[in-house]
């Protein structure tokens, strides 16, 4: 009788299902993608009942690809993108659509906070800058705009803690997670009314859940969510990690050592350290799956999902060719890009699709083109303002920081060698990737393998599982040349920085 660990990972695009063996071996994965409804400018949400049903499906799918019995499962837990809000309602039922973390629509709110010395007053217990996206803008928003939907709400949810209620029935908000709203007293890792009423939301107090560490169990698989996910009636889920923490833990980040970046749907960039950054340099301190680190971090949505807008917007006539030719547009796009030395090409992307990590109002562009300029050069262009907008985070990171030894990159860039190159070039530092595809969901398995007592605490779980598979390193003429392209891609977005507003 085989043992198996699920993680069930619910990001800004994907849901996935993975089932991995005691040793960290991919048994089988299912995937779903949800349809992303954008209801007004800057706003982007998902049907909670469609993201639930996805959810369930991709349980049975994984269980039956696997060959395995439910009751051969030990646990299960959940990994999910951070901030966005998912509500439920007092009448048992979605209180609103969920609202993912690329939404926009609440800027104005840390606008007026920091206006009207909101954001310095709770500065020492959030240790944290206020983000559009997160929970508190858009509980403030809807208040003033649905306050309906507010009064109807019972509980607060981040996607994860949603998809854990529905499992299990038990409505509980994991710290990892939680800590990145602006609702946590940080240092005292607890809710705290005072903050609350700073933000004149004191009101909300009951509707948010009790608190969970990411290996503590955090419910069990009921008799109906057994029927529709496949998994057995009473199988323990862990409370799970925000997937930042998740692909962090999953990359065996349990040390000062590494950063960890993460080129996915938003732009993470991040290390962990015993103490919080206090001198407002840094985005966001949070509190890490592992008791006793704070996660260090800079982020914005400003990653590959850039990369996507621009495969489904430009190369439709290559997917074609590259579905009749049964390869991967991927492949294509890389080969584009591997065409192009680094000194070829001076167009500068802006990656602003999904938002700014300078300026809520900033747009997407592209700069410095002319007729001379192929498809290719275009390519590499959006392959180094993603990069350039990751360095722009990574160097606020090592203001406060010791050099680290390298950079531990996942994400969609982390399949792409040419892209894994372009990171450790602008970077100027080695970079390793981890021998798996699926980080965010090992990650969380590792917590359920604790929550279940296959590992003693997470440091062993990823002492154990983790693998380095490739380490990439920095090429000197190249770290040269993007030196000045940086410092260009600089210079660009502080030039743009006082137009966005007329756009």
């Amino acid at each position: 009788m085989g043992k198996y660990l699920v993680g069930l990972d619910n990001g800004g695009t994907f849901i996935k299902a993975v089932i991995f063996d005691i040793y960290g071996t991919t048994i089988a994965t299912a995937y779903q993608q949800v349809e992303l409804i954008t209801p007004g400018e800057g706003r982007t949400e998902r049907d909670m009942n469609a993201l639930w049903d996805a959810n369930c499906t991709v349980l049975k799918e994984a269980i039956e690809k696997g060959c395995i019995q439910p009751s051969e499962i030990l646990g299960v837990s959940l990994s999910g993108h951070g901030k966005g809000l998912y509500l439920w309602g007092k009448d048992n039922k979605p209180a609103y659509n969920g609202i993912v973390s690329t939404d926009t629509r609440a800027y104005m709110y840390p606008e007026k906070w920091n206006n009207d010395g909101t954001a310095d007053k709770v500065f020492g217990k959030t240790c944290q800058k206020i983000l559009a996206c997160q929970p508190v803008s858009l509980v403030s928003w809807l208040k003033d705009n649905s306050p309906e939907v507010m009064e109807n709400t019972k509980w607060i949810f981040g996607v994860k803690d949603y998809i854990r209620f529905r499992l299990t029935g038990e409505a509980n908000a994991e710290i990892t997670d939680i800590s990145g709203s602006n609702f946590v007293n940080i240092v005292e890792a607890r809710y705290d009314k005072e903050l609350l009423r700073d933000f004149e939301l004191e009101d909300i107090y009951e509707k948010l859940p009790p608190l969970k560490y990411s290996t503590d169990i955090s419910g069990y698989i009921t008799v109906e969510t057994s029927k529709v996910t496949g998994l057995a009636e009473g199988t323990p889920v862990a409370a799970g990690m925000f997937d930042i923490d998740a692909c962090a833990i999953a990359m065996d980040i349990t040390d000062e050592d590494n950063l960890c970046v993460i080129a996915g749907t938003w732009s993470i960039n991040e290390y962990i350290s015993k103490e919080p950054i206090l001198n407002k340099t840094v985005m966001m301190n949070s509190l890490y799956c592992i008791q006793g680190y704070y996660l260090v971090e800079e982020c914005s949505p400003t990653s590959a999902a850039n990369n996507e807008w621009f495969l489904n917007k430009f190369m439709s006539e290559e997917k074609v060719l590259a579905k009749e030719q049964g390869i991967n547009v991927y492949d294509v796009i890389n080969k584009m890009v591997e065409s192009v030395k680094p000194d070829e090409q001076n167009i500068m992307f802006l990656p602003y699709i999904f938002g700014s990590n300078y300026n809520p109002q900033a747009k997407a562009s592209l700069i410095g083109m002319d007729s001379s300029h192929t498809k290719a050069q275009i390519a590499r262009a959006v392959f180094e303002g993603i990069v350039f907008c990751h360095m722009v985070h990574i160097e606020k990171l090592l203001m406060n920081r010791s050099k680290p030894k390298a950079v531990r990159l996942a994400g969609g860039a982390a399949n792409s060698k040419v892209w894994v190159q372009i990171f450790a070039d602008v970077l100027n530092l080695p970079v390793e990737i981890i021998d798996t595809t699926e980080l965010g969901a090992l990650g969380c398995a590792m917590a359920a393998g604790v929550a279940a007592g296959v590992f003693k605490d997470l440091k062993e779980a990823a002492k154990k599982l983790v693998k380095i598979k490739e380490r990439v390193e920095p090429i000197k003429e190249n770290v040269e040349i993007y030196k000045s392209k940086f410092k260009l891609y600089k210079e660009t977005t502080e030039v743009l920085d006082n137009l966005w507003k007329k756009f």
